[in-house]
């Protein structure tokens, strides 16, 4: 098929993009597929396009003379459906208020478990799943519906790790029973937590994690931004090129002085200062602001390491804080940088988990105390759990 799949809007991911070109060009289309990645890894929008694509609609490929319906996009035509996880309380027409901008543009926050509220940055996370009425109600009674202008029906489901187990039960019987007018594509953050049942009924299509250099190319052809500020941003996106684009540049820069406060307080045990500035980021920001701070410091170590090894100031990213890293380096010669980059890697992790915020940075404080001076945590990785008792007694 002599098309570039997905050449109008997505991100990376080359090697998605080919499987499911030979997919399609092989003429024997499945009745579900499972794309599973890394948040903002492009999870969504792959599925959209694909759907697009088995239906014909030229929108966000450019299928030329393979168009097949009139459609402007996934959202207008009839025989495409798309199911995202939601809270108990939320309604279908909270749902289409989300899914209306997301047929704007396929990268957009639409998941009320990262974006509670459309109105406002509410920083607080909601749990939102796929409760049994839910897929009882509004979810089945599409698989009983004949293709009305598309070759098949198709049915999204998001974040399918989130179905309750009667849920997933439910659903698994429709999987059993495929037949050649509906196709399921499905999306995953957590494959290994699904039902094997479920996994080995769909064809899967693996999306890695977004390289610097695709959320960078991202940025500059679908944000406008220039190559510097593309760049930057890259860099503290940790591959999550959809929340990257939410990112406030000058808010993240003076982001930057309060990881440098956050150094110095740490190797100082400065308890109040730490206590306040935690506590902050932990009001100012969502889970995705909070694992944003924690690449900031990433960049911060990196820096430190280059300099460390070079003194020369032109290979660092914050160049703008250039002195603060020179004088870490002559006064913190010891400083085990690598393995405070490590260290980052578990609290990203924890923070994922929902492990409150304020502890994850408090126990981050106390093992950088004594790695900045070259020694290791009181407490081993191996026994981490250890810090708990002192800030739940």
């Amino acid at each position: 098929m002599n098309i570039s799949f997905g050449d109008q809007r997505l991100v990376g991911q080359q090697r998605a993009r080919e499987q499911i070109k030979r997919i399609y060009g092989s003429d024997r289309i499945s009745h579900a597929y499972l794309i599973s990645g890394p948040k903002g890894a492009g999870k969504t929008p792959f599925a959209l396009a694909f759907a697009e694509l088995i239906n014909g609609i030229s929108n966000l490929t450019d299928l030329g003379e393979h168009r097949s319906s009139k459609k402007s996009s996934w959202f207008s035509h009839p025989d495409i459906h798309v199911f995202i996880p939601k809270p108990t309380s939320a309604g279908m027409s909270e749902i289409r208020e989300r899914l209306e901008l997301l047929s704007d543009d396929p990268y957009e926050i639409i998941d009320f478990s990262s974006r509670p509220s459309l109105s406002d940055d509410s920083s607080k996370n909601l749990q939102a799943f796929y409760p049994i009425d839910y897929f009882r109600d509004d979810i089945r009674p599409i698989a009983k519906l004949k293709p009305n202008e598309g070759k098949r029906v198709i049915i999204i489901m998001t974040r399918v790790e989130t179905m309750r187990k009667e849920t997933a039960n439910a659903f698994l019987k429709l999987l059993e029973e495929p037949n050649d007018r509906l196709m399921f594509i499905l999306t995953t953050e957590s494959y290994e937590s699904l039902l094997p049942t479920i996994v080995s009924r769909c064809q899967h299509i693996p999306l890695g994690m977004l390289s610097e250099d695709d959320v960078r190319t991202g940025l500059m052809k679908n944000e406008s931004l220039s190559e510097d500020e593309a760049s930057y941003l890259a860099r503290v996106s940790g591959g999550n090129y959809a929340m990257t684009r939410f990112f406030d540049l000058e808010k993240l820069k003076d982001n930057r002085e309060g990881i440098v406060e956050f150094l110095r307080a740490s190797y100082s045990q400065d308890a109040s200062a730490l206590s306040k500035m935690i506590q902050d980021w932990q009001s100012d920001n969502n889970i995705e602001g909070m694992v944003s701070l924690t690449n900031l410091i990433e960049m911060y170590l990196r820096d430190l390491m280059v300099f460390r090894t070079t003194e020369n100031r032109s290979l660092i990213t914050n160049i703008d804080q250039a002195e603060s890293i020179a004088k870490f380096t002559r006064a913190l010669g010891d400083a085990r940088l690598e393995d405070m980059i490590d260290e980052l890697e578990e609290s990203r992790t924890l923070l994922r988990q929902n492990v409150n915020p304020k502890l994850v940075f408090i126990v981050l404080s106390l093992r950088y105390s004594a790695l900045m001076r070259g020694m290791d945590p009181v407490i081993s990785n191996a026994n981490n759990w250890q810090h708990l008792p002192a800030f739940v007694s």
